[in-house]
């Protein structure tokens, strides 16, 4: 299984002025390095609560269908699936029709569920032979970002430009403040 960034946000979910603004920055001397860190955190947040803030396109390869008939998606929220697709020995694609498909996009985590009648088309192909095209995120504005992951985000912002080395001598390292993680507690995958 591996998955392919289609096409990336728009924008980032906190703004340059509001990053300066919380980290009480004047000049635009950083702006280079507060926008790095703006989407470095994201990302951070994203990859460790398997999310996506901002509309994003992803693809989903597998080799197989799953014996659950349930395809489990690997970003959450999923707003829709916009193809699925099964590649033949010849490496030709056959789309499915998504109406075979049942979307349960706001699932932790999300799933996509086949519906149809009788056996699931299979690939002919030995190596990522499926492939699933979906759009993830909370929406295409910043705003639609939970308020408790935007301040999340704001304090690992504050934390990496205040803590630019990765450890500092005689102190306590503190790889991600507290408040951080507790304020993205809600947001964690459920896992069995």
């Amino acid at each position: 299984m591996s998955t392919v960034l289609l096409s990336a946000p728009a924008l980032e979910p906190i703004t340059l002025s509001e990053a300066k603004a919380h980290l009480r920055v004047d000049s635009n001397a950083e702006d280079t390095l507060i926008q790095s860190l703006i989407m470095a955190s994201r990302l951070h947040i994203e990859a460790a609560l398997d999310l996506a803030l901002i509309t994003q396109t992803w693809r989903l390869r597998r080799d197989t269908w799953p014996s659950s008939r349930t395809m489990i998606l690997p970003l959450r929220p999923v707003q829709s699936v916009t193809a699925v697709k099964v590649f033949d020995d010849a490496d030709a694609s056959h789309t499915l029709d998504l109406a075979s498909f049942i979307l349960d996009g706001a699932a932790n985590p999300a799933r996509l569920v086949w519906r149809g009648n009788g056996t699931m088309p299979s690939p002919s192909v030995a190596a990522n032979g499926i492939e699933i095209d979906f759009i993830v995120g909370y929406g295409d504005a910043a705003s639609n970002v939970p308020q408790s992951i935007r301040q999340a985000l704001l304090l690992l912002i504050a934390h990496w430009y205040e803590n630019r080395e990765p450890v500092e001598i005689g102190a306590t390292a503190t790889v991600i403040p507290v408040a951080v993680s507790e304020l993205l507690a809600p947001y964690r995958g459920r896992r069995l």
